[in-house]
């Protein structure tokens, strides 16, 4: 049985990771922390932070919430060697620069989403990457997300353009000369071009669009409900791996080819 604390259990993906996790035999969520302790059916305790644990308690603590509460958690981890598992969006580098160093004493791991499904939707790109001229990503959420562009989209677009430049392929020059409206083009990362929308109603969606002659291909990856999620922290709390370091995305622990 593995015991895991859930930082930001209060929040919308805490919930899900309460109910996701809880639900499966192998897990044991015995600790929920949040400034703002919520209701829970199950057998976990509710903390304020992670101090008020008995760190003997718990192998992984789990943090969806903010950028300050993942360096926090970090700290609070490699003091006590416990496991850290990442999904919080929005790490600025000195955020990553916090998690690299506490990584020296414990190991942490970080993903910028925990769908399978969303990660296997980057691994197709990057493979489909050198066979087009262009590309560009749209990333649609909820209105609630804070940050843009997600992290997924960054992700996404990196894997591609290291695919484009291991097959040594240029990027067709953008035909636009003129931004009537600036910015109407979106954003670029590394040289792809990311478009993000936020509405109500929305989850986590992607489309990756590449376009040659007389061709295009459409790779989209939708999440209707956060418990698309739990399947991706689930299958890194069951590899955790056993030595200090910053482990970065979910596709390590994933046997695909």
């Amino acid at each position: 049985m593995i015991g895991i604390a859930i930082v930001g259990g209060a929040g919308r993906m805490g919930r899900v990771m309460t109910e996701g996790l809880g639900s499966l035999a192998e897990f044991d969520v015995v600790a929920l922390i949040d400034r703002a302790p919520g209701p829970t059916d199950g057998e976990a305790r509710w903390f304020t932070s992670l101090d008020e644990l008995d760190a003997s308690s718990v192998d992984a603590v789990v943090d969806f919430s903010t950028p300050d509460g993942v360096v926090a958690s970090a700290t609070w981890c490699a003091k006590h060697s416990v496991a850290l598992v990442v999904g919080a969006t929005g790490l600025s580098e000195s955020d990553r620069t916090v998690l690299a160093t506490m990584a020296e004493r414990t190991a942490i791991v970080v993903a910028s989403n925990f769908s399978i499904g969303a990660v296997l939707a980057e691994r197709f790109a990057a493979a489909a990457a050198p066979y087009f001229d262009r590309v560009e990503i749209i990333e649609l959420h909820h209105d609630a997300k804070v940050d843009a562009p997600s992290g997924t989209s960054i992700a996404t677009a990196r894997a591609i353009a290291r695919a484009r430049a291991v097959a040594d392929r240029t990027t067709a020059a953008d035909p636009t000369v003129r931004q009537t409206v600036p910015g109407s083009r979106g954003a670029t990362v590394d040289g792809v071009p990311v478009h993000a929308v936020r509405l109500p109603g929305l989850v986590a969606h992607q489309e990756v669009l590449f376009g040659a002659p007389g061709e295009g291909l459409t790779i989209r990856h939708d999440s209707f409900d956060r418990l698309s999620f739990v399947a991706g922290v689930a299958t890194v709390l069951r590899q955790l791996p056993t030595v200090p370091g910053l482990f970065e995305g979910l596709d390590r622990f994933l046997d695909v080819p």
